[in-house]
């Protein structure tokens, strides 16, 4: 599983409190490739949750 974060992100956390294992907010969300294997569900999670729909998974 590939997981970005497009520029539209408006760092508004929603993912950090979703899935903290993978995300980070610093100017935008920042994903940590390590983490996200084993983490699928709660990626899948953040990104339906992401207000403006900035987290791509492929």
């Amino acid at each position: 599983m590939k997981v970005t974060v497009t520029d539209d992100c408006i760092s508004c956390g929603a993912c950090e409190s979703i899935c903290d294992a993978v995300f980070s907010i610093e100017d935008k969300a920042v994903v940590n490739e390590a983490a996200v294997a084993g983490n699928e569900d709660c990626v899948k999670e953040a990104a339906d949750a992401c207000p403006v729909s900035a987290i791509v998974v492929e």
